[in-house]
């Protein structure tokens, strides 16, 4: 009976020392991917500005082709929405494009619905070089303890920017076709 109470006490106390860990994490999270793109930023800048056009270069489309997608709202810029709902590699979830400068920038909210709630800000960028455009793809945020403490077992910058790397490989082949 007395190396049960132990066992409990020790449960608790390692349970109560992972809340403290967690708890200490910063909460913001910044996910940064770039890609050197050989188009215009014109041409970059409008496959990501319509949400219609995302299914040609999405990393989460393949891993879900049947999920419901819903539009809302002008076609392209600001106003813009797409809804999502999918199996569970790809969730569910909405954004909005809340500001749009033709050829330099996209801003859009982001907000998870399933399988964890939470909402983050994504910006694309596209600085123009000699051979083309620099797309940078940045996705910021705050999390909330269980948020914080997935970060203890997954790496979240190297999972979501894997996708955003194949995303941006995809957008590549898109913006440079002919």
């Amino acid at each position: 009976m007395r190396w049960v109470v132990r066992f409990l006490i020790g449960l608790v106390v390692l349970i109560g020392a992972f809340a403290a860990l967690v708890s200490m994490q910063p909460s913001a999270f910044k996910i940064v991917r770039s890609a050197s793109i050989a188009a215009p930023p014109e041409k970059v800048f409008a496959a990501v500005n319509d949400f219609h056009k995302w299914q040609a270069w999405s990393p989460w489309i393949e891993l879900d082709p049947k999920a419901k997608a819903t539009f809302d709202g002008p076609a392209a810029g600001p106003g813009a929405k797409f809804a999502w709902a999918g199996n569970d590699k790809i969730g569910e979830g909405r954004m909005e494009i809340k500001d749009a400068l033709p050829g330099e920038r996209v801003l859009i909210k982001l907000d998870f619905v399933k399988p964890m709630q939470g909402t983050s800000d994504t910006e694309f960028t596209f600085k123009p070089t000699g051979g083309g455009t620099i797309v940078t793809w940045t996705m910021t945020g705050e999390d909330g303890f269980v948020g914080k403490a997935a970060r203890f077992f997954m790496n979240i910058d190297k999972l979501v920017g894997g996708d955003f790397e194949r995303g941006l490989v995809k957008l590549k082949a898109v913006a440079e076709a002919k």
